[in-house]
Order: structure tokens, then sequence, then C-alpha cells
């Protein structure tokens, strides 16, 4: 279990349609994490379908239209949750885990790629927070999942992944992936820290994100960091990542041989001819 992860009692009161449900977790694992949380008799937790790792066989799975909150208001606003998931490049459905037998019940999700499990209680940071669109991975039913979309022109036409981020808002835990490395920042009122647009994983509802020009024309097209980075100002709190998915998906396709990447003289001393033989370019 990681150290900064703590084990949260389970709350005694019955479950209100504003209260989301208060579970036990435990973080395990270290470069390739999982998020093991333990329910107690009609509890339920959410997660991106494809994330169950393994549960326990008194727990129930559903597929639900929309985010799973069960905070939607009939069939438009079911439509319009799931509208928000798939400007976000979610699926247009969550999988909801309820226990439904005696005692208690485990369901486990794993991170998609190398990084880590960021746990947040929403209502210590004012019930909300923004975060990049593919860190959301499970949470406890009752949090809300929709879309945040940057006010400023400028951020929305150059700000990249930093353009369309995902909402998480209510009072309830919600698990956050974070890729590689995470580095957590309090920035104080009017300090400002500028960021590559990909590694910023969540931040407060209070923070402040625009975009800014890398420099001159030289550190445009040579400085290989893009055009534009993200300019955070405080006051909040902003955790970054030093693997953003996107880099990583790009250095492994720039690497494929099948894709016509560089030879990087892994496998055979034959070189292509090996990966030929052995089986590798296909």
């Amino acid at each position: 279990m990681s150290d900064h992860v703590p084990q949260v009692p389970i709350n005694e009161h019955r479950r209100s349609p504003n209260i989301a449900d208060d579970v036990d977790f435990e973080i395990k694992g270290h470069e390739m994490q999982f998020v093991e949380v333990e329910l107690d008799p009609g509890e339920s937790a959410i997660a991106e379908a494809g994330a169950m790792m393994f549960k326990d066989r008194h727990i129930a799975m559903s597929a639900v239209f929309g985010d799973g909150s069960g905070q939607e208001g009939g069939f438009m606003g079911k439509l319009l949750g799931a509208g928000k998931r798939l400007l976000t490049g979610e699926s247009l459905f969550t999988t909801v885990f309820t226990h439904e037998g005696s005692g208690k019940a485990r369901v486990a999700f794993a991170a998609p790629y190398p990084g880590n499990i960021l746990p947040v209680k929403l209502d210590e940071f004012g019930g909300r927070l923004i975060c990049q669109k593919d860190a959301f991975l499970a949470a406890a039913r009752g949090v809300q999942v929709g879309i945040h979309l940057q006010r400023k022109i400028l951020t929305g036409l150059f700000g990249g992944e930093g353009f369309i981020m995902q909402s998480l808002e209510g009072d309830g835990w919600a698990f956050i992936h974070i890729g590689g490395t995470l580095v957590e920042k309090e920035l104080k009122p009017g300090e400002v820290l500028h960021v590559d647009t990909g590694c910023v994983a969540a931040m407060t509802a209070s923070v402040d994100m625009d975009i800014e020009r890398v420099g001159g024309i030289k550190s445009m097209v040579f400085g290989g960091e893009g055009v534009f980075f993200a300019r955070l100002e405080g006051p909040g709190k902003v955790w970054l990542q030093s693997l953003p998915f996107s880099r990583l998906a790009g250095r492994i396709w720039a690497s494929a041989p099948q894709l016509g990447g560089r030879d990087k003289g892994e496998g055979s001393v034959l070189g292509g001819i090996g990966r030929v033989l052995d089986g590798d370019n296909f």
C-alpha cells in the first residue's frame, strides 16, 4: 500500500442523493498500481469500462448510460451525462459495482499504464476537481463525472490536451490515474507555474489555467516543447504527471518498426532480417 494513502473508515449514515458512498480502499503496487475498494452491503463503486481487475462474487456489475452517479434526472439527464463522457473520449457507458451480499466485499481497478493512482476526497477540495480527460479511473457511487471546457478562446484553440478536461463533482472518494511520477504543488494567490499541457493531471477549481507562447521563433521551432504551454495561476492545488499518455503513445509509435519507426537495435543481431525470422515484424 502506498505511504500517502490512508485507510478510511466507512460512514454509518444512510446514503442520500447528495452523499456519495464512503468506501474503504487500499492502493497497491508501485509502477503499475491498482486500487482495491471495500464495500459494505448496498454500497457501490463506479469505474470506466475495462478498468476492473477482480471482484468478489457477491458484487454485481451493471453497465449504465452516463456517469453512473445515480444523480441524473430522467432520460434527458442521462443523455446529457453520456454526451459529456463522449466529448472527453470516454465510453457512453459506465460500469457500476454493487455489493449485494452480506459482510465485506472487494473490487479492484487497475491503472492502464505505468504511474500512480491518486485518491481524492472531493469535499476536501470544495466538491469539485478538474483533471485530464483520461485521468478518471473509479469513484464511489454519487460522484458525478462531467466535462470542463476552458473558457478562454486561446486556451480552447491552442491548449491541446488541456482544452477539454474532466470535471469530478461530489463529496466522495475519486481515484485518478497519474502517468509516471506524481508531483503535488500548492500555488499561492498570484503564483504562476508553466507546465507542458499534457503534464497537468489535475487541479482544484480555484486554479486559473491559460496558455502562453513558448518564446521566440527558434524556441518554438527547435525547442521540441510545442508552441504553447499551460500557465497555471493560484491559489489552489495542482497535481502534475511526468508521463502523459500522449507522450508515451508517441514514443511507442515513433519506435515501432512495423509503422516505419526507427530501429532501436533490440532483438536479433541481424537487425530487421532477424525480426522477420523471429516473427517480430508480424
